[in-house]
């Protein structure tokens, strides 16, 4: 990924397609890969919420509590939509200046996320359209293809996963609800 690499690797949700967040090259190489249009964003993973601020001009206090409860429990892994993204790669970041971004606490790729040292690009596994990879098997053969390395962890899991919750947090303190 330092190199512009595109990986497959297992998230707290779905088998994703990964790149650095910073590179405008590999996340266009992203895009083409999902055969998707790039005026439709992509999420971020982050290992920590000190990695996550580095990424907005200011995360507003919402975000914060919203964090905080999603920290107590067995909470759904929740992307928040931000404003105001920064240090990201242009081609990332919103028409209307937002990303989304997940502090991830699953193992593989928390500790992937914290050694990259950087937002990683995370989208579902899967041709635009088409269902989500849940598991590694369920990969489409011409996404395995398309990228420059699979991750190993959780090849021989056979579980259902599902997609985070999403939640758009306005800077004026609007909150929708865009996926449960």
């Amino acid at each position: 990924m330092r190199k512009g690499g595109v990986i497959l690797y297992p998230t707290d949700t779905v088998w994703g397609i990964g790149c650095d967040a910073t590179n405008a090259e590999a996340v266009k190489r992203v895009y083409d890969i999902k055969q998707r249009d790039d005026s439709k964003a992509l999420i971020c993973l982050v290992d920590s919420d000190a990695r996550m601020q580095r990424y907005f001009r200011q995360v507003p206090d919402v975000a914060w509590q919203l964090i905080d409860s999603l920290k107590e429990g067995d909470a759904k892994p929740t992307t928040l939509i931000l404003d105001g993204a920064i240090n990201l790669a242009p081609n990332l970041i919103a028409e209307d200046g937002s990303i989304g971004i997940r502090i991830t606490n699953e193992p593989f790729s928390k500790e992937l996320c914290y050694r990259f040292q950087k937002a990683i690009v995370s989208t579902s596994a899967n041709i635009s359209g088409e269902p989500a990879a849940q598991n590694y098997c369920d990969i489409d053969p011409r996404i395995l293809e398309a990228v420059d390395y699979v991750c190993w962890s959780r090849r021989q899991e056979h579980k259902p996963h599902t997609p985070s919750c999403i939640i758009k947090l306005k800077e004026n303190g609007e909150v929708t609800i865009i996926r449960k």
